[in-house]
């Protein structure tokens, strides 16, 4: 897909895990917006991420932004997805978000998915919550102090929903 000058491809484990890691780590290691370990290794984190399918998004040939789809359950809840989304921060404010997330939702379609959810959306991450819901996602329901942030305290989290 490409538009606003963002390319994105689908890539593989072990294809630009240098790449990715690179964009993941600084996330994960500020622990502000995901619930994942901020000591997680490369190794686990890699796996994480890479736990089923892959994008990388690219601006003028450099690589800007991650995101991943996956089943959000398995068996009878395998019909919704989830995803996650990196951007590099330098790359932010440029559509690399939005155009990530427009390829996640008409690839989780393609993929024959009725829905995509996110489960555990830090209150605190506004820039995030904004996109998902210009984008038609309608929270669903909050769990209160569910995220220890590491500056803000015990902070919500939200849980998003769109139907595909």
């Amino acid at each position: 897909m490409t538009g606003d000058a963002v390319t994105i491809r689908e890539i593989g484990p072990g294809e630009m895990d240098d790449t990715v890691w690179a964009m993941l780590e600084p996330v994960f290691r500020a622990g502000d917006t995901y619930a994942v370990d901020s000591g997680i290794p490369r190794e686990a984190a890699l796996a994480y991420w890479f736990a089923e399918r892959v994008w990388v998004a690219s601006l003028e040939g450099a690589p800007v932004g991650t995101f991943y789809i996956r089943e959000n359950q398995k068996g009878g809840g395998a019909h919704l997805c989830n995803a996650g989304f990196v951007t590099d921060p330098a790359a932010r404010g440029r559509g690399v978000a939005r155009a990530m997330l427009d390829h996640a939702l008409s690839e989780a379609r393609a993929l024959g998915f009725r829905g995509m959810v996110f489960n555990f959306v830090v209150a605190t991450n506004t820039r995030a919550i904004d996109t998902w819901r210009r984008a038609g996602f309608e929270e669903v329901g909050r769990v209160p102090g569910a995220f220890r942030h590491p500056s803000e305290g015990f902070v919500d989290a939200l849980i998003l929903y769109r139907l595909l």
